[in-house]
């Protein structure tokens, strides 16, 4: 009977012993340190930058003068040029200015109306913007609105005739949207609305003295270089 109550005694010892190791060790492995997520800083918009840009415009010109007009006519061309900017990131909101001067080839010709019998042409050659940004940042994504002042060249031929070129001062409006791609590079793809106004070609270049209005769509892509 004793050696049977020594036996029950020992056997109960290695049974506590045991589950004090475990749980011992269960309390070390607890408070192991986890690894931490790796930190991924957001996207800061702030900065000067330069780039490219190029695309295509479509819209319409109207010659009008005292003797009728000819009505509304298509122009289009495409345009290639730089840009230059600053952005400013306030939280999400991202404010900023940007200028692009471009080569264009938009043009179009009608012979209707009062150029009925001969080709009136309408060209712009060059066209400039100076517009303010506003967008809302989603990381490395940002969508924006963009409008400001637009100018240009507004050139009137009549064939056979004479013509008129002009450099004109107009607004545009548009958006569109930019995203980060790699390292200090952007890419955008936006819409602008371009109204230059009115070109007044004399008498002595298009036989009576008439307005040349000239408007245009653009869409364009661009690739932008953050310093």
């Amino acid at each position: 009977m004793k050696r049977l109550f020594l036996a029950g005694v020992a056997a109960l010892a290695t049974v506590t012993m045991m589950g004090a190791a475990n749980a011992a060790d269960i309390a070390r492995r607890q408070a192991m340190p986890m690894n931490a997520p790796a930190y991924y800083a957001p996207y800061n918009w702030t900065g000067f930058y330069v780039g490219i840009n190029g695309g295509g415009g479509w819209g319409r010109s109207e010659w009008t003068n005292a003797g009728g007009s000819t009505g509304g006519f298509d122009v289009s061309g495409g345009l290639v040029g730089g840009t230059i900017g600053y952005n400013w990131q306030l939280g999400q909101w991202v404010f900023g200015l940007e200028g692009d001067i471009d080569w264009s080839d938009i043009r179009g010709s009608t012979s209707s109306g009062i150029c009925v019998g001969t080709s009136c042409e309408t060209r712009n050659d060059w066209l400039g913007t100076g517009r303010i940004r506003i967008g809302y940042a989603f990381d490395r994504f940002l969508p924006y609105v963009t409008g400001g002042v637009a100018f240009g060249d507004v050139k009137a031929s009549v064939a056979g005739f004479g013509s008129s070129n002009d450099t004109n001062a107009g607004w545009t409006l548009g958006g569109g949207v930019e995203a980060a791609i790699a390292g200090p590079w952007t890419a955008k793809v936006e819409y602008l609305y371009v109204d230059l106004g009115n070109n007044n070609c004399s008498g002595g270049s298009c036989a009576l003295s008439t307005n040349v209005d000239f408007h245009t769509n653009i869409v364009r892509g661009g690739i932008n270089y953050r310093f």
